[in-house]
């Protein structure tokens, strides 16, 4: 009776019911947290996604099944309701928002065309991805891997080509740890000694009056004209409100981190979760991540090659270098520009100014989604 119960439990278990699909998926999420753990590649965002990752693959265990009423669906299933209404990304920005300063691109506007030049990555990817025949929606989600922006990565996709969340989600946020190995080829190979080592003048102060205008007139302006960027620019916004007003300190500390940690466990989660093998273990897959590479390599060749442009028309005054921070991976690729002038210059001081074009590529990237939406949704 015993043997026959202990059959029984066996048979119902999730080791009856393993595949090799769900062993490969499992090797997957092992390879992604040896990346975030030991490497440190992302690991606030790729721990929760690999365990996402893992979670949805477990034999019955029904994580992201959806039933009605909606109580009785699985637990994930429920969380990922947070991603389908866009209602994580927006708030991930919120708090990006409230941690960012946009002194640097207010002190030197020209910034905003360094981060504007470093999307050409977004186009060139959404290019190559159209004559790879992948559908417009599923290029443009692909291309905004380009952006260096995860949350607008996964805002763009959840609307346009929700299937392919997962490889872009783990692309996207896997290329943004990798951008200290990326970037620093791409920039010496494009830029002479000379142009490396210019010495940029220290920015202007800026007030605190310009540093409250310039987030409602951005908002303003760019919602006007793409309304489908309002939600992640308008909490972009706010947030940064929330700390240039100095007001209201305890909604800009709630939004940089309890609920800045809170909303990136679950995003993490239930976009790693949408990882399912069928899905997941196809070419396709493959094709994104090599594509997301293409993007940001493009990314980091039009700033770079912009800034040279730049360098030429102001006589010397601009760094190549810093043009490299137009992708927005705030501040990881502003710091890339710093280390890399520091080599060739030990004077040199590029981190603020990097600052503009690097806090300038998350609008750009914002702006290049809401340009996918308006055409494609």
């Amino acid at each position: 009776m015993l043997i026959r119960t202990l059959q029984g439990i066996l048979a119902e278990s999730g080791f009856a019911n393993m595949s090799v699909q769900n062993g490969i998926m499992f090797l997957i999420s092992f390879i992604l947290l040896y990346l975030a753990i030991k490497k440190q590649f992302e690991p606030l965002l790729l721990v929760p996604i690999a365990f996402g990752m893992l979670l949805r693959n477990l034999p019955l265990a029904g994580l992201m099944e959806t039933a009605e009423p909606w109580q009785s669906s699985g637990v994930l299933a429920i969380m990922y309701n947070g991603v389908k209404s866009n209602l994580f990304p927006c708030l991930i920005f919120m708090g990006v928002g409230a941690m960012t300063d946009f002194g640097p691109l207010i002190a030197n506007p020209i910034s905003l065309l360094l981060g504007s030049a470093a999307q050409v990555g977004i186009y060139c990817a959404f290019t190559l991805a159209i004559a790879l025949g992948f559908s417009p929606q599923e290029a443009a989600s692909i291309g905004i891997i380009g952006g260096a922006d995860g949350p607008t990565a996964i805002f763009t996709t959840s609307n346009l080509a929700p299937h392919l969340l997962a490889p872009i989600a783990v692309a996207a946020y896997s290329y943004m740890a990798l951008i200290p190995m990326i970037q620093p080829p791409i920039m010496k190979a494009l830029t002479t000694k000379k142009e490396r080592e210019t010495k940029m003048v220290a920015l202007r102060q800026v007030s605190k009056t310009e540093k409250i205008i310039f987030p409602v007139v951005v908002v303003l302006f760019t919602a006007l004209l793409l309304p489908d960027v309002a939600p992640l620019l308008g909490l972009l916004m706010l947030g940064n409100l929330f700390k240039e007003t100095g007001l209201t300190d305890r909604l800009s500390d709630t939004a940089q981190n309890a609920l800045m940690n809170i909303v990136t466990i679950m995003l993490g989660l239930t976009v790693g979760a949408t990882a399912e093998g069928n899905n997941f273990l196809a070419k396709e897959t493959l094709m994104i991540i090599c594509l997301g590479l293409f993007a940001f390599c493009c990314a980091t060749a039009g700033g770079v090659l912009f800034g040279k442009v730049l360098y030429y028309a102001t006589g010397g005054k601009i760094n190549p270098l810093i043009g490299s921070a137009g992708v927005s991976a705030v501040p990881m690729a502003a710091r890339v520009s710093q280390v890399e002038g520091r080599k060739y210059n030990p004077t040199n001081f590029l981190l603020m100014h990097a600052m503009g074009p690097n806090v300038a590529g998350v609008i750009g990237s914002a702006v290049a989604a809401g340009v996918f939406l308006l055409l494609f949704k």
